[in-house]
């Protein structure tokens, strides 16, 4: 897979994935928080299918 998620697209995702899961399992969150999953996991792998779908590459490479 090539990437299509750039450093600053990358470092919001980590940053909203972990603040949606800390939310969700330190301070008893609503279920739906879980969702903080999908934002972590295409931070740290820098790649994104919904930007693949829509044709969008933040990435500089």
């Amino acid at each position: 897979m090539k990437s299509n998620s750039g450093g600053i697209d990358r470092v919001i995702r980590i940053i909203a994935g972990l603040a949606l899961l800390a939310w969700a399992l330190a301070f008893q969150g609503p279920v739906w928080a879980y969702v903080g999953i999908v934002p972590l996991a295409t931070g740290l792998i820098g790649w994104c299918p919904a930007y693949k779908i829509l044709g969008i590459n933040t990435c500089n490479k």
